[in-house]
């Protein structure tokens, strides 16, 4: 998984073309932690087809406010540099991520 900050967010995502899924997470959210091994599996399967990231929210707190995202976990996808789908909290399992990567892999 490529590993985003605030100077590479806006290249790798917003400037992509194509899928892009962002993992935001924090080393303080524990079900973001219980979830990444899952994403990173989903990556192998899926990764050519989507780009796998992950931003981590204490080292860029502005970016992800300006993406909207107010709790954690969430997995988000953008096409082309737009958000166009998203899990959030609770919502974040294992299947409904899977379930999301599908409709756009």
């Amino acid at each position: 998984m490529l590993e985003l900050n605030k100077d590479n967010f806006e290249e790798e995502v917003l400037k992509a073309e194509g899928h892009v899924l962002v993992d935001y997470w924090s080393p303080s959210c524990e079900p973001c932690k219980a979830l990444m091994p899952h994403v990173e599996e989903l990556e192998k399967t899926y990764s050519d087809k989507i780009k796998f990231t992950s931003l981590d929210i204490t080292k860029a707190r502005r970016l992800a406010i300006g993406q909207k995202v107010l709790g954690l976990p969430v997995i988000a996808i953008y096409k082309d540099g737009e958000k166009v789908d998203a899990v959030v909290g609770d919502d974040a399992t294992e299947e409904s991520v899977e379930a999301m990567i599908k409709k756009y892999a």
